[in-house]
Parts: structure tokens; C-alpha cells; sequence
């Protein structure tokens, strides 16, 4: 008889082997990853604590729920602020166009959009006739 055992229904065994097949070894975790893992968390959860009390102290005392207008994009460069100010514009003009335009006159346009394209994307006839 050869060195394999066939079992139908399950694979492969070899003879002589123990049923549980290799068994490895769980690598412990060194000691100055467990430190540094925890003095980060550390870190973290004392930056979180520094930011909410920095955020609770520049809001106006008028009682709203915004944050400061100045509070956020101190941090941001001058392109980023100028990025963002140039989104909220477009954003606007887009918003502007549409609350001008009626449903007919949107329906309209997208008609004569589908009939300038081509041939190409109509809907190709399947079967007889």
C-alpha cells in the first residue's frame, strides 16, 4: 500500500501523521508593542479631550449649535480655503440654474440632447418585424 491514505467524502491523509496536521506556534506580542499601543491610545484620547474642550470654548455664547465660522479652517492653507470657496460658488450657480428652469423646460432640453447623439446609442430592434 502507498504513503496516502484515500478516504472518500475527505481529503488527502497521510499515514503517520497526526490527525491535527501542523500546528504553529502563536506569536506573542512583544512587550514594547503592547506599551506603545497603549501610550497612543493615550495620546489619541487626550488630543480627542483637548479638541472637544477647545471646540465647547469657541462657540459663541448665544446658545447655537454651530461652530465657529474661523474655528475649522484654521488649519486649512490659502488654497484649500480658496478650493472651498470656489466649490460653494459652482455650488450656487448650480443651484441658482436649476431653481430657474421649470420641469417642461428640463424635459425639453433632455429631448433635444437624446435626439443630437447619434444612431449608436438608440435601442437596437430584436425579433421579427
Amino acid at each position: 500500500m502507498s504513503d496516502y491514505d484515500l478516504r472518500p467524502g475527505g481529503s488527502l491523509k497521510l499515514k503517520g501523521v497526526a490527525e491535527g496536521g501542523i500546528v504553529k506556534k502563536k506569536k506573542k506580542k512583544s512587550r514594547q508593542k503592547q506599551e506603545s499601543e497603549q501610550e497612543r491610545e493615550r495620546t489619541r484620547d487626550l488630543l480627542f479631550r483637548e479638541d472637544a474642550e477647545a471646540l465647547k470654548n469657541s462657540l459663541p455664547a448665544s446658545g447655537t449649535n454651530s461652530p465657529a465660522p474661523g474655528a475649522s479652517s484654521d488649519r486649512k492653507t490659502d488654497a484649500e480655503k480658496r478650493f472651498e470657496e470656489a466649490q460653494r460658488r459652482r455650488l450656487a450657480e448650480r443651484v441658482a440654474k436649476l431653481a430657474n428652469k421649470t420641469h417642461k423646460d428640463r424635459v425639453s432640453e433632455f429631448n433635444a440632447h437624446l435626439e443630437s447623439l447619434s444612431e449608436h446609442h438608440d435601442i437596437p430592434k430584436v425579433g421579427p418585424g
